[in-house]
């Protein structure tokens, strides 16, 4: 597999990073102690590369309606200035990628136009995907991932930290910002002013902000907010404390709890297909009828989570055992730095997702006590 690097890698091996492939992409794995990484995000704020992500561009005065039909959610009817979450699913109804879209204002000559966030190692599959089903519509694609960086800044003191490079009069504009919204900011940094994409959206449940930049500003951005976070405020952070991180949030990672072989009603992301929107969408049959069968609710199995009564963790792709018997499979699981104890998410058959079932999983050999409880497995002091 081809190596990308991105924009601020020499950034990260002054930091003394470890790296790891992934998507296809080189990325600190950690910079000292996930686990450090991990509480400073919880307690303070994190910094965090997400350059390795997508960014495709759709405009046009079709936009809306082809956004509506290539993915599963009611994507024209996001306000200006909102993001959404959704799936762009293929015609069999399984999973291609989750991702992000956001409605900016519209182009020259009235044009809709948004922005889709695909996750690292498909974010060249859901390009060329949204190019395929382009046919018909007015509309432009545009995939400018390679031109675009994106920095992460996550935890309670995220939007303290963010607001020093910002003016004081456009202060407003982010501390007014709603989650899952985004808007264009100045921002203070490399000796000159930017307008830059900022939006309150994140993958790790906390308070925080991820900011679009060129690369060729990404560095010195980045810099800055080393630089005018006091000591121990804001502690660069890889993929391992990320993991962790969404894990205890609770958030799906795509390659673990989603893919093709899957489906929305059993990730327990039903509510986000909108099969009642007018007209047809990529996969709206092959959905329709896995909703009709009870997929993720009489049929089949469920995501879950799992919270573990000993000190043991259950790691992905280890069986789920009820009475000795398997009944379903761990997707990610490890210790919670946060709680204390081990968490797991799992797809179990759905007669064993009641929140209090008593489960074990197999721990090569050694069925360890889990029981099943509600999603999120950390929710943030708001």
């Amino acid at each position: 597999m081809t190596e990308n690097y991105t924009a601020l890698y020499e950034e990260h091996k002054k930091l003394g990073a470890s790296f790891t492939d992934f998507g296809g992409w080189q990325m600190p794995l950690k910079y000292s102690s996930e686990l450090a990484e991990h509480h400073a995000v919880r307690k303070s704020a994190g910094l965090f590369d997400l350059s390795h992500m997508g960014e495709v561009w759709v405009t046009g005065p079709d936009a809306a309606a082809f956004l509506d039909y290539a993915l599963v959610g009611k994507i024209s009817a996001m306000a200006i200035g909102k993001a959404k979450y959704s799936l762009i699913c293929n015609e069999d109804g399984g999973i291609i990628d989750d991702l992000i879209t956001y409605r900016r204002p519209a182009g020259a000559g009235n044009t809709d136009k948004f922005l889709v966030v695909p996750n690292a190692g498909n974010a060249k599959v859901v390009a060329a995907a949204l190019a395929e089903r382009a046919e018909g519509f007015q509309v432009t694609v545009q995939d400018a991932s390679a031109e675009i960086s994106l920095i992460a800044v996550q935890g309670p003191k995220a939007q303290e930290i963010l607001l020093r490079l910002v003016p004081a009069a456009q202060h407003e504009l982010v501390t007014g910002l709603k989650y899952y919204a985004a808007v264009e900011v100045p921002l203070m940094f490399g000796g000159t002013s930017q307008e830059l994409l900022l939006a309150r959206t994140g993958y790790t449940g906390e308070d925080g902000f991820e900011i679009f930049v060129s690369n060729g500003d990404a560095a010195a951005l980045w810099q800055a907010l080393v630089t005018i976070a006091e000591d121990g405020e804001l502690t660069p952070a890889g993929l391992a404390s990320r993991d962790s991180l969404r894990l205890e949030a609770g958030m799906p990672l795509y390659g673990n709890e989603l893919s093709l072989e899957g489906d929305p009603f059993a990730a327990g992301l039903g509510p986000i297909v909108a099969l009642s929107k007018e007209g047809d969408f990529v996969g709206k049959t092959a959905l329709a009828a896995k909703k009709e069968a009870g997929a993720g609710s009489t049929t089949g199995r469920k995501l879950v989570g799992l919270k573990g009564l000993g000190r043991r963790a259950g790691r992905g792709h280890y069986p789920v055992l009820k009475d000795g018997n398997v009944v379903g499979e761990v997707t990610s699981g490890q210790p919670s730095p946060s709680l204390g104890y081990p968490v797991a998410m799992a797809y179990v058959d759905v007669e064993f997702t009641e929140p209090g079932t008593a489960l074990d999983i197999d721990l090569r050999g050694k069925a360890e006590p889990f029981e099943v409880v509600a999603l999120p497995f950390y929710k943030r002091q708001k």
